[in-house]
């Protein structure tokens, strides 16, 4: 299906999406589509888009879908124990899956389709704020076709005792699940969010767009679990707008899909805090590509960035950090690092770090590693009995486990160690 199948299907699609009567909505979706018609998906041509190629959105029929089977499985094995669950289920939020009990009155829950139609105002203030369709042109295909999604609110001084949960489930071949979360965590507020994506069938094609607000004084910690279907397509991103003495904190752990890339951006105000962590595994022929952003635009920011990865076989893997600090951001203080892990001869990472520097009185920081195990290491656990393959496993799974030890919540924690103890047998604890 070639992009411009896509456009010719919108106008069907189009009158099904929420929000027809509101008039500045549909001028956004318009504006969106318009974009996406000038510039299709993004082409290894594209400068931010060189090393992951996009041909298969144009090649497979992915069309959106009303079907909202349940996928029971799933929900047990993705669950996160002690959490407020909100289930979308192809793209469509299912309210009899979810479980909000015990949610305090400071926090607002509604669908993107239910806040359209009793809120539509404050939509209008949020909605393309932390992120603009000229980013690329899959955040301009979100924005025209996004079907639903969550919007999200807790009120100042509100500390949530437990986290949400968003769990995303994909049920139906060639499905596109196209959703939009507005999360606005107001003064002095707390809030934990825990974003799982995972799906029952061969291919289908997720695309995700999350603008976060996180105001003075607040605070908002934000996992993501990308565990797709082996021949799904991912899309996700992350934006948040940062206010003064704010604090954000992102954990990305990407292990699943046939390709995935995933953006993490967030723009700072004076004295804000932002912490960014990841994970990727990929084998066979995976390609995960994740892409952060980190902007201070005041002084006196503070930023960290860690991310790892870990490839195997033929897989793929591209990481492009990127710290801007403007003119005006004096005493920002900035580490960045990415290592890399390479199981196979055939594994590539391509791994691109950037400052860019505006003022002059920053400490700022980068660091990058490729390499393979140790053979001391290696070696070393031979010594003791332990025969190759698990020594690789061992090792490895150390080098990857140090970024699910960032991880607070214990039953997420739980789940993470779970799924990487699928990748490395021969391990017991």
């Amino acid at each position: 299906m070639s992009n411009d199948a896509y456009l010719a299907a919108y106008p069907a699609l189009a009158e099904r999406l929420p929000g027809q009567d509101l008039a500045w909505l549909q001028q956004f979706r318009q504006s969106g589509l318009q974009a996406f018609a000038a510039h299709g998906f993004p082409t290894l041509r594209d400068e931010e888009w060189r090393y992951t190629n996009l041909a298969a959105l144009s090649k497979t029929q992915f069309a959106p879908t009303a079907l909202q089977t349940a996928a029971d499985d799933l929900l047990a094995e993705y669950r996160v124990a002690d959490a407020a669950l909100l289930v979308l289920v192809n793209g469509h939020f299912v309210p009899a899956l979810s479980d909000l009990a015990d949610l305090p009155a400071g926090v607002t829950v509604l669908s993107l389709a239910q806040a359209l139609q009793q809120q539509a105002a404050k939509v209008a203030d949020y909605l393309g704020k932390a992120v603009a369709e000229t980013e690329h042109s899959l955040v301009a295909f979100n924005n025209a076709w996004f079907a639903d999604g969550l919007w999200l609110e807790v009120a100042a001084k509100q500390v949530l005792s437990k986290p949400l949960q968003i769990l995303h489930l994909v049920t139906e071949s060639t499905a596109l699940a196209a959703t939009r979360q507005l999360v606005v965590v107001n003064q002095q507020a707390e809030a934990e969010i825990i974003e799982t994506f995972v799906g029952n069938v061969d291919s289908y094609f997720t695309a995700c767009v999350n603008e976060c607000f996180v105001e003075q004084n607040a605070g908002l910690t934000w996992y993501k679990l990308q565990a797709e279907a082996s021949k799904a397509q991912h899309f996700g991103g992350t934006y948040a707008k940062q206010a003064r003495d704010s604090r954000f904190s992102h954990h990305n752990f990407a292990f699943g899909s046939l390709l995935a890339r995933s953006d993490v951006h967030s723009d700072l105000d004076i004295a804000s805090e932002c912490s960014l962590n990841g994970l990727y595994l990929a084998a066979q022929r995976q390609h995960i590509d994740n892409h952060t952003r980190i902007n201070h635009l005041k002084p006196h920011g503070i930023s960290r960035e860690f991310y790892k990865g870990v490839l195997d076989q033929k897989a793929r893997a591209v990481f492009q950090g990127r710290v801007v600090v403007a003119e005006d951001a004096q005493k920002t203080d900035s580490e960045m690092n990415n290592r890399n892990l390479l199981l196979s001869s055939d594994a590539e990472i391509d791994t691109k770090p950037q400052l860019e520097i505006y003022a002059d009185d920053v400490k700022c920081s980068h660091g990058v590693t490729v390499g393979q195990l140790e053979e001391k290491s290696l070696f070393y656990l031979q010594s003791r009995g332990i025969d190759e393959e698990a020594a690789r496993h061992v090792l490895t799974f150390a080098f990857a486990n140090e970024m699910v030890d960032k991880v607070e919540n214990s039953s997420l924690k739980a789940l993470l160690l779970k799924q990487l103890l699928a990748r490395f047998s021969g391990i017991e604890f």
